[in-house]
């Protein structure tokens, strides 16, 4: 996985590829939150990721982002994935819903993109 903070923009943008595993997620969290940029925008393209994560895993990534959620504002996030990875992700979306932080998936880059534009606070 790679990504860039633009704090300019309030702007988190990350790309995965390949196999992602519970220390690369945990590592990206830490950078978010170590880079104080908890409560920017994010944009995550998921389509090339095969995660072998399990649930109990999935889970935890969960558990640590909700409580970000105690720490203060979290920014809006924008997933990006195929529509095999959708159904999955759906799931995940569930256990991270939060009133005020708006999440939603889509399986174009620029449409994503276009709806986190949408969300400047």
């Amino acid at each position: 996985m790679y990504w860039t903070i633009a704090s300019k923009e309030r702007l988190f943008t990350g790309v995965g590829e390949g196999e992602v595993t519970l220390a690369d997620a945990m590592a990206l969290l830490e950078a978010l939150a170590g880079a104080k940029a908890l409560s920017y925008r994010k944009l995550f393209d998921g389509r090339a990721v095969r995660s072998t994560m399990t649930g109990e895993e999935l889970l935890a990534v969960c558990a640590k982002i909700r409580a970000y959620h105690q720490e203060g504002p979290v920014g809006a996030l924008a997933l990006v994935g195929t529509a095999e990875q959708t159904v999955k992700f759906a799931r995940l979306l569930g256990a991270l819903a939060a009133d005020d932080r708006p999440i939603k998936l889509f399986n174009s880059l620029r449409r994503a993109r276009a709806w986190l534009d949408l969300q400047r606070k």
